[in-house]
């Protein structure tokens, strides 16, 4: 295996068409490109992500999303050492669209094809970034999950909790429509979250049980009996209480993240503390995150903000890192709308004829 590998990386599992060119030189990572094409407009109307409607749009923009990848990082696919791709879990419909893209173009090109777990993309961004060494902590928060991974290697993960329902994304998207806040919800509920205050009671929950996993379906559901109640007595939502609300939730998933954090953290020898995924962009939830870390004595990485949510570097280098150990696909590679990261723990959301959740 070359000491330096260039891999060209898709990634299409939810509402963003992306593609990047990262090179690995045996230890860290450079990004040579991410170039990442958003579907907000697109979105903005139906008040969350449609489906149908995300695929569509992941047809139309891949091969111009690794056109622009390619063109910023000065290369052309012959310089490429291999092309990973984005293979679940996520929405079937943009998955595939990648999917087929990195096909047709591993068959046209002879390059290796490398499937890549999204949630490993996320899980090792803190290698590409900051080089750190296993095994390390990783709080991977995003609007579809909330895992605790003690990350021992490239395709070794344990996990230690998560979720029983709701990921801390989906609730800050719920409890923004709620609201009246615009989509999606974690930035809008954070502005709105600065100009109010948290003195509004919601619960922690599971704060009474031991161990790391978390929920947080209740508290989207205490926000909206707090908004009948404001309603009921005001006629109506006044901002200053929306700020309030908005604040009191955020505190209370930061206290929830912050105690199951310290669990964790006890829980397993680690060299750091890692957070990653889109929800890891609220600057309140990374400095409560930050302090655990602190008191815990690890040190604490959090990816730059535009590689908390979803890109195509983190899948390039997880590419890379799997490379690297010979692993490889061949064009039988499917699209799985389901594929936990730790496969020898019981799933914590269920399962059915697509596997566990997660």
């Amino acid at each position: 295996m070359a000491q330096e590998l260039t891999i060209l990386g898709l990634e299409s599992s939810c509402d963003d068409t992306a593609a990047a060119v990262v090179r690995h030189d045996g230890t860290r990572g450079t990004i040579l490109s991410n170039e990442v094409i958003g579907q907000d407009a697109l979105h903005a109307a139906f008040g969350g992500v449609v489906p149908e409607i995300a695929a569509r749009a992941h047809a139309e923009k891949i091969d111009l999303a690794v056109e622009a990848a390619l063109a910023e990082a000065g290369l052309d696919l012959a310089a490429v050492d291999g092309i990973a791709v984005t293979a679940g879990p996520g929405l079937i419909g943009g998955v595939l669209a990648g999917v087929m893209c990195a096909k047709g173009l591993a068959a046209a090109t002879g390059k290796p094809l490398i499937g890549v777990n999204h949630l490993a993309g996320h899980a090792l961004t803190p290698r590409l970034t900051d080089g750190l060494a296993f095994p390390y902590l990783m709080l991977l928060v995003s609007g579809g999950h909330c895992l605790f991974l003690r990350v021992e290697g490239p395709d070794r993960f344990t996990r230690l909790g998560g979720t029983i329902d709701d990921a801390p994304g989906e609730a800050f998207d719920k409890v923004a429509r709620l609201l009246g806040l615009a989509q999606p919800g974690g930035p809008a509920v954070e502005t709105c979250a600065e100009s109010g205050t948290p003195g509004i009671p919601l619960p922690r929950p599971l704060l009474d049980r031991p161990g790391c996993d978390l929920s947080f379906s209740g508290l989207k559901t205490a926000v909206l009996r707090a908004r009948d109640a404001i309603v009921a007595e005001h006629g109506g939502l006044p901002v200053g209480l929306r700020a309030d609300l908005c604040a009191s939730f955020q505190a209370a998933v930061a206290d929830v993240l912050a105690e199951k954090s310290r669990r964790a953290c006890a829980d397993a020898p680690v060299t750091a503390f890692a957070v990653a995924g889109g929800v890891a962009a609220n600057r309140s939830l990374r400095a409560a995150l930050e302090t655990v870390a602190r008191d815990a004595g690890l040190p604490f990485v959090a990816p730059p903000l535009a590689l908390c949510t979803d890109n195509a570097a983190m899948i390039a280098w997880a590419g890379a890192e799997r490379l690297r150990l010979g692993e490889v696909d061949d064009l039988t590679l499917a699209a799985r709308p389901r594929w936990p990261l730790d496969d020898r723990a019981a799933p914590m959301l269920g399962s059915g004829k697509r596997g566990a959740k997660a």
